[in-house]
């Protein structure tokens, strides 16, 4: 929610009345100076927002905010143009309320639409979590990233690089979710104090590498005539497109890297269609080169790739991944029951490239178990299974 600086005012002031921990204020509010705040200036409360209450007889703000269980003074920071003593029967105003919902609701059949509306929201809920572009898809779609917390140390998290495997966006999102609650309610998730997650890590969040991919098999084709009947002889002639792993080039993006991308192109199939083809060579699709692009910018000290599906945790590649990577899957495996599993066998993944050019640890987390898309029925016990994953990748 958004309020206005009066004189005297102060950041500390706003943290102690919101209880709201100053950081979150400071960096929802990144380009101003807080130790020079102008009176009127704008300031956004992170975790709030407000609701309407029509003024009845007999009420008085101060009886208001008893009822409200907030404080007197927040009341009048979100209404700055009422006159206390003046207060009209009918008149509208707005009441502070603290966020403890979720705005994510992740068990739907959750296509590229609902993700970018859903950012929106966690963003003008939750001002300090950054969003950014990171390069577009093939259909020129914007490839989201979000940004959350102060660390040093950065972690990066991604899902639905296969189309098919879209339950791993609404996952991811949800944590996101979760985790944005519990900074600004100041609670924890699982024992897990957050507020210190968020001063230790920041954590990169691309939740949807492939939303061309996603529609497809969500949505169905696209209404351009010359591709929908492209898609439909790629996909043999139907127009079920369940199965379809690729983006929409039908290009595999995880056979898209260059870690030992010519042996797996050799074994796959040549040509564009629903999965495995590696296309002519490493690098050529939009979002893998988009992947590629921020990964080599953003020094990670190390990656989670969520896919679907098996409970298992594949951790490393061509013995080239550090001593601790094993260390910290079998964490993972603690905390999910999922098994670790040192080399699935293949290549030219995203993690695999990262081991191999950075040599610091990467895993592919194979979430659920069935055949792909996994049901939203099995959404409840994924999320159970991810979040102890989710938070040990940003405290180990």
């Amino acid at each position: 929610m958004e309020i206005f600086v009066r004189p005297g005012d102060s950041l500390w002031h706003f943290s102690e009345l919101f209880k709201i921990p100053l950081q979150l204020i400071l960096d929802s509010n990144r380009n101003l100076n807080p130790q020079r705040l102008p009176v009127g200036q704008r300031i956004q409360i992170p975790g709030f927002t407000t609701a309407n209450y029509v003024i009845k007889q007999g009420d008085s703000l101060w009886q208001i905010a008893q009822r409200q269980n907030v404080p007197l003074d927040t009341i009048l920071l979100a209404n700055p143009s009422i006159t206390p003593n003046r207060l009209q029967i009918g008149q509208t105003i707005q009441v502070p309320q603290r966020i403890t919902w979720r705005l994510v609701n992740g068990k739907q059949n959750y296509d590229y639409n609902i993700m970018i509306s859903d950012i929106k929201k966690l963003q003008a809920a939750y001002p300090f979590l950054q969003n950014t572009s990171i390069g577009n898809s093939v259909l020129e779609r914007s490839i989201p990233e979000m940004l959350i917390g102060n660390g040093s140390k950065r972690v990066h998290y991604n899902g639905s690089f296969h189309a098919n495997e879209w339950i791993t966006t609404p996952i991811i999102m949800t944590f996101l979710n979760d985790y944005l609650l519990a900074l600004t309610n100041q609670t924890t998730i699982r024992g897990v104090s957050m507020a210190s997650l968020y001063a230790q890590t920041t954590l990169s969040i691309v939740p949807m590498v492939n939303p061309d991919g996603v529609n497809l098999v969500i949505d169905g084709p696209p209404d351009n005539e010359t591709l929908k009947n492209k898609l439909i002889a790629w996909n043999n002639n139907s127009t079920n497109f369940s199965g379809w792993k690729a983006n929409i080039n039908g290009v595999d993006l995880n056979d898209q890297f260059p870690a030992m991308w010519e042996l797996e192109s050799a074994r796959n199939p040549q040509t564009p269609g629903p999965r495995d083809y590696g296309g002519e060579a490493p690098l050529t699709q939009p979002e893998a080169i988009a992947m590629a692009d921020l990964t080599r910018r953003s020094n990670f000290a190390w990656v989670l790739a969520f896919h679907t599906q098996g409970k298992v945790i594949y951790w490393g590649f061509e013995n080239l991944e550090p001593p601790e990577s094993q260390t910290m899957v079998e964490e993972f495996s603690r905390v999910s029951g999922y098994e670790p599993v040192q080399s699935a066998n293949s290549y030219a993944g995203y993690k695999d490239w990262f081991i191999q050019d950075w040599r610091r640890p990467g895993f592919t987390v194979e979430l659920g178990s069935g055949t792909n898309p996994l049901p939203l029925s099995q959404f409840d016990d994924i999320y159970q299974q991810a979040l102890g994953i989710f938070l040990a990748g940003l405290y180990l």
